[in-house]
């Protein structure tokens, strides 16, 4: 793994192409240095539009990704309400039944893939706590419209377990049958893993190919951007992104 991404160890159907960006190797400086891809942190405009226009040569992008307005919510989109306009561009996943880019920025919430196994249908969604509780995942496959168990889905990098302290308030969020995922710890408050809540969700819901990355934003300062380690020291955080995308054919 080294330079502006990474590409999953994740079985993808021929002709889809993955990525997961890293944090070196941009134009951003201060607490965004230095491959920020978000506009909306604080960064300088222009260098958000170098770091983005960097990683789409180093990946040979077919498109520019479609970017969305993640809220935090469990809105889904899709390729056609993007290009609609803005109210297509506020959402918190998307898929793809055609061609597009599809793309999640993260900094310590749950970036998920998914993808048809003929490779027909692909998409992403962001899982933050509240997202996941309201049932963006869920909400994600149905839009896919196809079988769970035809799909394959990828869990990218995140904050993990060992580093994500909540309070009852987000432990209350999902309720009594995912409390096995909440550890107390010394401080009266909660570890809580955030991609095992994930995983269990996706199995519940029918999806049996599964692959989890495992590596956590908050423990590798080297290559990945971490809100709630950076913000508390720095005031801001950069962001990462998973992208997905139809590759053309030459």
């Amino acid at each position: 793994m080294s330079g502006r991404f990474f590409v999953p160890e994740w079985p993808l159907p021929s002709g889809l192409r993955a990525a997961f960006s890293l944090r070196n190797g941009g134009r951003s400086h201060g607490p965004w240095e230095s491959l920020n891809l978000a506009p909306h942190v604080g960064d300088a405009p222009q260098a958000v539009s170098a770091n983005r226009a960097l990683l789409a040569h180093d990946l040979t992008l077919p498109g520019e990704p479609l970017w969305l307005q993640q809220v935090h919510g469990t809105r889904v989109s899709s390729v056609e309400e993007w290009q609609a306009g803005a109210q297509g561009r506020s959402a918190d996943a998307i898929v793809a039944h055609a061609a597009g880019v599809v793309a999640i920025q993260v900094a310590d919430c749950l970036p998920v893939l998914l993808a048809s196994k003929d490779g027909a249908v692909y998409g992403a969604a962001h899982a933050g706590w509240r997202g996941l509780a309201g049932g963006i995942l869920e909400q994600t496959l149905a839009a896919m419209r196809v079988p769970p168990a035809e799909l394959t889905v990828w869990l990218g990098p995140c904050i993990r377990a060992g580093a994500f302290a909540v309070g009852d308030d987000v432990r209350a969020a999902f309720g009594q049958s995912f409390g096995w995922a909440f550890t107390p710890n010394n401080r009266g408050r909660w570890q809580c893993d955030l991609a095992a809540i994930a995983a269990a969700r996706l199995r519940a819901a029918g999806v049996t190919a599964l692959s989890d990355c495992g590596m956590c934003t908050h423990a590798d300062a080297q290559r990945f951007f971490s809100h709630r380690r950076d913000a508390a020291v720095l005031g801001s955080s950069g962001r990462m992104a998973a992208l997905l995308w139809r590759a053309v054919s030459s």
